[in-house]
């Protein structure tokens, strides 16, 4: 399912490394809940309550600290560097709901998301996505 939404213009590998881990996780959050909300809405008969509350818990710390945990055993070295990047990044915010172990993985693949979104590289994007919906 073509669930990703495609960007005009993308960035250089360099230029997204540049960026503060943060910032890609910022993006990478937005595009897994864009990716979830759209597989929810077009493969349930769920009204918006409902679907809210499960792509809420798909997009939760604790679910993509589960997902991280799967996909950083097929991350590249460029992914890996990342994904240490965003989850070792100091940060004053924690999640509700999750331990700060947790927070700290799901900021990293949040990361590393937002890497391959604004780098373009939408088959590796799209496989760590999947990892997503099978993370329970």
């Amino acid at each position: 399912m073509d669930c990703i939404p495609i960007i005009p213009d993308i960035i250089t590998t360099k230029q997204a490394r540049e960026l503060n881990p943060l910032v890609l996780a910022f993006v990478g959050d937005s595009v897994q809940t864009l990716y979830v909300r759209t597989r929810l809405a077009v493969t349930s008969t769920a009204k918006s309550g409902a679907l809210h509350n499960i792509a809420a818990g798909e997009v939760s710390a604790r679910a993509q600290a589960k997902c991280a945990e799967k996909a950083v055993e097929l991350f590249n070295e460029e992914e890996a560097d990342i994904y240490r990047r965003a989850r070792n990044n100091h940060t004053l915010h924690t999640a509700k709901n999750a331990s700060i172990a947790d927070y700290k993985k799901a900021s990293g693949l949040e990361a590393v998301m937002g890497y391959l979104y604004l780098t373009g590289q939408r088959e590796r994007l799209e496989l760590i996505l999947a990892l997503t919906e099978t993370a329970e």
